[in-house]
């Protein structure tokens, strides 16, 4: 599938979606938008799709953020909210139930960043660089998930003052997870994606959604909600394909049931 500034291609049960605009492209924030929820609602349609993988055409850079549409209140007369959520990339990705892994690399920036923190991991180039550009309010979801990935005051600190950090230092304070070598960047991605791909797809689901529901809903609530999550989960296909495959020493078969 291609559409206007994205790209999705299915390689086994990895399923990478890559942004793309050349250089004087006319493409809008709205029709990103509408294309990014196309493909992750291909992808998380395809039950042989078990990760997502979010990352620019050539697998090191995000779109530059003049091609991902200006703020509500000047972007070609939307009115505001009223098509707010039209435009929000960041809230599409987030809604995607299965692993959706961020590959960073270049300049991410302003709405770049909004989009990797709704993914589940973060794989960054060892040169990439991050940042909340001052000047603007982040309008897809920055103000409220960067706080839960680096904390209240490292988060306030970025966006007041518009500083940039290096690759380092987003790994140091929880921003990504791992980084890599810029010449090893696709490499690492397919070898973590294929790794997230061969759990199983039920339980990286569950699991998905005690985290990201129970750190909204509360400590009680989140773990009455992971016990749920487990007395449905051991009813499942490929818990006992999980259980079978310890005794018998051997990579267990999960089937997504």
């Amino acid at each position: 599938m291609s559409s206007r500034g994205i790209t999705l291609e299915k390689r086994g049960a990895v399923a990478w979606i890559m942004l793309d605009a050349p250089p004087g492209d006319d493409v809008t924030g709205a029709d990103l938008a509408a294309a990014l929820r196309e493909a992750c609602g291909e992808a998380s349609q395809d039950d042989e799709v078990r990760v997502l993988v979010l990352t620019g055409a050539e697998g090191n850079s995000w779109l530059p953020a003049s091609a991902m549409g200006a703020p509500p209140d000047q972007a070609d007369g939307l009115g505001g909210d009223r098509r707010l959520d039209e435009l929000r990339l960041a809230a599409t990705v987030a809604a995607v139930e299965k692993p959706v892994i961020a590959v960073l690399g270049g300049s991410v920036m302003g709405r770049g960043l909004e989009l990797a923190l709704a993914c589940d991991l973060r794989l960054a180039s060892e040169e990439a660089r991050f940042g909340m550009p001052q000047g603007s309010l982040p309008w897809d979801g920055g103000t409220q998930r960067l706080p839960r990935v680096v904390g209240q005051a490292r988060a306030l600190e970025l966006l007041l003052t518009g500083r940039e950090v290096d690759a380092q230092e987003a790994l140091e304070m929880g921003l990504v997870h791992r980084t890599v070598p810029a010449h090893r960047l696709r490499e690492a991605a397919r070898e973590l994606a294929e790794r997230v791909a061969g759990c199983a797809p039920i339980a990286l689901r569950y699991a998905k959604e005690a985290v990201r529901s129970g750190m909204d809903a509360g400590l009680e609530a989140g773990l009455r909600l992971e016990a749920d999550l487990n007395i449905i989960l051991q009813s499942t296909e490929d818990r006992a394909e999980g259980i079978r495959s310890f005794l018998e020493r051997r990579t267990p078969r999960f089937q997504g049931r």
